[in-house]
């Protein structure tokens, strides 16, 4: 599955883009036009802005969109001068273009030449739809600029000429002699295809539909009639290519693709950069010793719905929880599955390589490992210094078990960047705002039904009927909380349906395990000791804990909660180092300036 990739990272070594020049040991016998001469010179070129462009295993992606610990967004944190939340990729775009340019005029056979054209072409989109929706529009250039000969003042287009010439690129990518569908076991497995493409054409005119882009009229407008189409031809053009989903949510994060996965960023270690994801996700007693702040909060674990797929808070549910203190005391069962998949709590089995048969993960103080203790319990004898980044939770999604303590940096899972459950969203908002709530539910009852939550009587999977309109668009958002959970959307799906309030003063918290003598009257503490004896011999399970709930950060003097989140935030400034270097780039109308990022 990885050959490819692992021809193309030799190739990566000598033929690195920097500016105008190769960095390679002797420019002089090397010609950058040979990019457009040699297939395989070429491929391995375009290798290298795949690797620039598309992201990497992200293990703290969703703590700004409130799903880890981390306190985010005070009145300094979003500013003109700051690098926070700025993206000014032109050293990557003057990268793509000089491909291009180099394709087209070489001497490559058309058949040969078009589809890695058509692969630049992609990269390109990709990359300005990054910046389109940091700050909206941006100076949209399509050929190799020269510095001294070529003027660099340029404008900015309008947010809707580059929704324009980012679906361009696209529409050209796809007729581009790219195939139909690359399958795992092609050894060009991670380069792009006809259904990535569609995909993500359709993921990108359902952010030209969105409230973001359109805050005067969010959800009649024009755009979205074009999202509709878009997401359906994505949909059904997958679906025609044999991508469905996994029967089970656990399948997809099985390293070496699966029929789910659209687009998949391959990792090969040692022949590729390592990732850390299974480092900074773990704990760390069985990681790298430093504690790491990317486990779920106590509001992530109250996020999932129960198996009936139904809040633990609402009565109508087969599973209610009871009040909030209640439902903590049980918060692990009959959740949805998808809980399972991703949740690592206090006393569950953890059958990592290198520990004794058995092994089950405990957080409690005195009992756990020092570094993975959570909590303020007095009776424990010593003290955590982890209360301010810990939440008694850790994320387990997408990470290799496999792999021991000594061998996590060599974790090579492959990411799947984009996959048809994502598809089936983006179809299903797109349809509910085109009259189509009827398709909407069926997608999201798929979504359900695959995770494993259960029908009910009425066959709903605790989704809410056809007839409410602004209801179905609140389980979609709350379905892709879910379903993308630690995959980096969170914060930008709030975003994108100015949904950001729900963050304005957040506060987190974890939760503390203690032990008890959980089938004695009263349930009493067991004592540190005994607890201990107990816990080396994996007897402790969760029914063997109460739960004690802490704000994140603990330490008087911290940070407690998110500051405010402002209308400007849905669309952040150009930094002002790109506006010095530019007079002619206009800022954003909410940050000082007279550009107006919007469609309105």
């Amino acid at each position: 599955m990885k050959k490819y990739l692992i021809i193309a990272t030799c190739f990566i070594s000598i033929i690195l883009w920097s500016c105008d020049t190769l960095d390679i040991d002797n420019q002089n016998s090397f010609n950058s036009k040979d990019v457009g001469r040699d297939e395989k010179l070429a491929k391995a070129e375009i290798t290298n802005l795949y690797a620039i462009t598309i992201p990497n295993w992200n293990a703290g992606a969703d703590a700004i969109g409130g799903q880890s610990p981390g306190m985010y967004f005070d009145d300094s944190y979003i500013s003109i001068t700051s690098g926070n939340f700025k993206s000014w990729k032109y050293e990557n775009i003057q990268s793509i273009n000089k491909a291009i340019k180099n394709l087209e005029d070489g001497s490559l056979p058309e058949n040969k030449k078009r589809p890695l054209i058509g692969e630049c072409l992609f990269l390109r989109a990709y990359t300005y739809f990054e910046m389109l929706v940091y700050h909206g529009g941006i100076p949209y250039i399509k050929v190799p600029q020269i510095y001294g000969k070529d003027d660099l003042n340029v404008k900015r287009n309008t947010s809707l000429e580059c929704f324009e010439y980012i679906v361009k690129d696209l529409d050209d990518a796809f007729n581009s002699g790219i195939p139909d569908r690359i399958s795992p076991s092609d050894n060009d497995f991670g380069r792009i295809d006809k259904a990535f493409v569609i995909s993500f054409k359709a993921k990108v005119l359902l952010q030209k539909a969105s409230p973001q882009f359109n805050p005067k009229n969010p959800y009649g407008n024009k755009y979205w009639a074009e999202a509709y189409d878009a997401a359906k031809a994505a949909y059904d053009f997958c679906q025609s290519n044999g991508i469905k989903l996994m029967p089970n949510y656990s399948d997809v994060w099985k390293d070496g693709g699966c029929d789910e996965e659209i687009f998949t960023r391959i990792y090969d270690y040692p022949n590729t950069s390592a990732s850390y994801y299974e480092w900074y996700s773990r704990p760390n007693s069985l990681s790298s010793g430093y504690v790491i702040g990317t486990g779920p909060t106590w509001e992530m674990i109250k996020s999932y719905p129960m198996l009936d797929g139904k809040m633990y808070d609402d009565p109508s549910g087969k599973y209610y929880g009871g009040t909030e203190d209640e439902f903590m005391q049980k918060y692990w069962k009959n959740r949805d599955p998808r809980f399972e998949v991703t949740v690592l709590y206090a006393g569950k089995s953890y059958p990592v390589k290198g520990t004794p048969n058995g092994y089950r993960q405990y957080t409690a103080v005195g009992i756990a490992q020092i570094n993975d203790s959570y909590g303020t319990n007095p009776n424990a004898g010593v003290q955590s210094d982890n209360n301010n980044t810990l939440s008694g939770f850790y994320n387990i999604k997408g990470t290799d078990t496999s792999l021991s303590r000594a061998e996590i940096t060599a974790f090579s899972n492959d990411l799947p960047v984009m996959r048809f459950s994502e598809v089936m969203m983006i179809y299903a908002e797109a349809a509910n705002e085109n009259g189509h709530s009827d398709v909407s539910l069926d997608l999201l009852k798929q979504i359900r039904k695959r995770a494993g939550i259960e029908p009910g009587n009425d066959n709903s999977y605790g989704l809410p009927d056809a007839s409410d309109r602004q209801k179905i668009r609140d389980a979609i958002l709350a379905e892709r909380n879910i379903e993308f959970c630690y995959e980096g959307q969170r914060f930008w799906d709030l975003r994108r349906t100015r949904n950001l309030h729900v963050l304005s003063g957040l506060k987190k918290h974890g939760i503390e395990s203690i032990a008890i003598y959980a089938d004695r009257a009263g349930k009493p503490e067991i004592p540190i000791q005994e607890a201990i004896k107990l816990a080396l011999e994996f007897k402790l399970t969760p029914d063997d804990f109460k739960y004690v709930k802490h704000q994140i950060p603990l330490s008087a003097g911290q940070v407690k909660e998110y500051g405010q989140m402002k209308n400007s935030y849905y669309f952040f400034p150009i930094q002002e180092g790109n506006i010095s270097s530019n007079p002619n780039i206009e800022q954003n109308k909410d940050w000082g300036g007279t550009f107006d990022p919007t469609l309105d």
